[in-house]
């Protein structure tokens, strides 16, 4: 797979044709160095790099590497270039320089050594049992000061990649290498199901193909999610790619994505010194999103066990030793040398050599070549900051699990969360909600909106807005219409915020009685936010006339005795919006600065023909 411009174009190593005809087509034999024509063309290629970045935290996790520049090397498409090589045979020496081209210039990136390179390997050369593109790699990382961890292969499922499978198999029980690869393009091959539970990959690449109207289609986005759900059981992770926008962007994060590149984050970089540690943009959209509580995260910090993992070079003496020391424990997690989970090792499995005769000399015999790797069992994956619910849907799907490893918003590992730590985390967010949730319209209480409002007055960052609903003239209607009806006008107040602000950017909640709250975070276009505000309240004008009789609609008015015992006549149900504006440079961000703020515009919201009022805290 070739990318360009930060638009994929994949490359068909076979252009669609049946596998038997592909491995048919006459080449050249293999070249270990390019000649002097390819070499001019290599000279002429260039990679621009791509940001991959954690959803949830914008953390740059790593840079994927995408070839550019094959017209000036005298090729209609990269496809072009890499079928021409293997004519030639040319392959190996040209993807291998073009490999060296890549590692070369990651690795003047200043953050390049806790950070991952992703870096596209053809899937061809492996047909050959001699080629050695795998020992290669690792001596080119080495030569440029990267160890075998810092690079993703990226092989696409386009294509039938099985020798390159066995190959990095191989390499890693010969050599013990920690190269890791991805399979690309996912979804747009014909065995994806199966490459996904039989390749055993470190990474699957979501092909846009599944992501494109996946927001509008409600079963492709089922599908999706599945996808991602049965990834995590398996221990992989799972990247978006191509993801050109916010509603994209709340797509992948709702399905449970952890990684996504495309537009949304950043175009491809023309020079890696331009890639940045990290994207706030991203982090500023996942604390739009109000569909996970951070009181979720609260939770299951509490409730996570903090469980020493094992790094995966551990020799397995100390395996043994560490299972002899801590008897009450069936497993341990296990981490690369980056702080990534790779899965864990379960005591049951070394039984076999635990009981032999000589089971556990061979197991600590360098020579026998048994690694701590080849013991690995795979562990659900959820990332600390999903809701609770989605972390349950995660779990659920695991037979027999023990658990679920936690990571941090850099991927790495954060603790362990065992089945029954995952129950009281359910039940103890289901305790909370019951309290605070509001009977009557559903919507989260004052628990929650202090939490939320806490939220935005301490990061100042962005400007963040809440709105203040109250209804007019609620008390003559109710005492005229009664209890009922006048619930009925909360409820249909309460539904038509949801329909109006139930977006993964906004925040709804009822305050008690008549009055209700919203609140959207960073804040980009407030006169939009402010024409939505306009629209709720004449929608709500135009709904609640039908809850009076004909003749008060007729007059515009009712006709009750106010507090005092005198009739008078009062309009129809409308509502006001106070809207406190919280600006990076608003410095009084305490309470008794806001709920002076609030009071006062409420005053005026209900004085003003529009009834809306804004203010700045100061």
């Amino acid at each position: 797979m070739v990318a360009l411009f930060g638009r994929k174009r994949m490359s068909r190593s076979r252009q669609g044709e049946p596998e038997s005809e592909a491995r048919e087509r006459p080449t050249a034999p293999p070249r270990a160095e390019p000649d002097a024509r390819w070499q001019a063309a290599i000279a002429d290629l260039s990679h621009a790099f791509q940001p991959v970045v954690n959803i949830h935290s914008g953390h740059t996790y790593g840079l994927e590497a995408l070839l550019r520049g094959f017209e000036r090397a005298g090729f209609a498409s990269a496809e072009k270039l890499f079928d021409a090589a293997e004519a030639d045979g040319a392959l190996e020496a040209v993807d291998a320089a073009l490999r060296e081209k890549a590692i070369a210039a990651y690795a003047a990136w200043p953050f390049a050594r806790d950070r991952k390179l992703f870096v596209n390997i053809d899937a061809r050369p492996f047909r050959n049992p001699d080629y050695d593109g795998l020992a290669d790699t690792r001596r080119r990382l080495a030569a440029h000061g990267l160890d075998d961890g810092a690079l993703i292969l990226d092989i696409s499922e386009r294509a039938p990649f099985g020798d390159f499978l066995h190959a990095i198999l191989r390499e890693k029980r010969t050599h013990r290498s920690a190269l890791r690869y991805a399979v690309d393009d996912f979804g747009a091959g014909l065995a994806s199901l199966r490459t996904l539970t039989g390749a055993h990959p470190d990474f699957i690449k979501i092909d846009r193909t599944l992501l494109a109207g996946a927001g509008e289609d409600s079963r492709k986005k089922i599908f999706f999610s599945h996808i991602v759900s049965i990834a995590h059981l398996l221990g992989i992770l799972v990247v978006a790619e191509e993801v050109e926008n916010e509603s994209e962007y709340f797509v992948c994060k709702e399905v449970g994505c952890d990684l996504i590149q495309g537009f949304v984050v950043c175009p491809p970089l023309d020079r890696v010194a331009e890639a940045e540690r990290a994207y706030l943009p991203v982090r500023d959209l996942s604390r739009r999103d109000r569909r996970q509580s951070r009181n979720d995260e609260r939770i299951l910090l509490e409730r996570m066990e903090a469980l020493e993992p094992l790094p995966l070079d551990t020799r397995m003496l100390e395996v043994f030793e560490r299972f002899r020391a801590e008897k009450a424990r069936t497993f341990f997690p296990v981490v690369d040398a980056s702080g990534e989970p790779r899965g864990i090792i379960r005591e049951g499995d070394l039984k076999e050599y635990t009981y032999s005769q000589f089971g556990r000399d061979l197991m600590t015999n360098r020579a026998y070549g048994r690694s701590l790797e080849q013991f690995l069992s795979p562990c659900p994956v959820a990332a600390i900051n999903l809701a609770a619910e989605r972390i349950l849907e995660i779990f659920s799907g695991a037979d027999h699990a023990e658990g679920l490893i936690l990571v941090d918003g850099q991927s790495k590992y954060a603790g362990f969360l065992s089945a029954t730590a995952l129950l009281r985390v359910i039940n103890d967010k289901n305790l909370t909600l019951a309290r605070d949730q509001n009977p009557l319209s559903r919507l989260p209480g004052n628990t929650v909106i202090h939490e939320y409002l806490s939220e935005c007055l301490a990061d100042a960052s962005v400007e963040h807005a809440m709105v203040y609903y109250d209804f007019d003239n609620f008390k003559p209607f109710n005492d005229h219409y009664g209890f009922r009806q006048g619930d009925r006008a909360i409820q249909a107040f309460a539904d038509l915020l949801r329909r109006q602000f139930g977006g993964p950017e906004n925040f709804i909640a009822h305050v008690g009685g008549d009055d209700f709250v919203s609140g959207r975070k960073a804040v980009d276009d407030f006169a939009r936010l402010k024409r939505e505000i306009r629209r709720t309240l004449d929608l709500f004008r135009e709904e609640v006339a039908a809850f009076y009789d004909e003749s008060a609609r007729e007059r515009g008015a009712i006709v009750v005795a106010d507090r005092y015992g005198v009739e008078r006549a009062f309009p129809l149900l409308t509502v006001s919006a106070a809207v406190v504006r919280i600006r990076p440079e608003s410095r009084l961000r305490g309470d008794d600065h806001l709920s002076p703020l609030i009071a006062g515009l409420k005053k005026l919201a209900k004085s003003d023909p529009e009834h809306i009022a804004i203010g700045v805290l100061s």
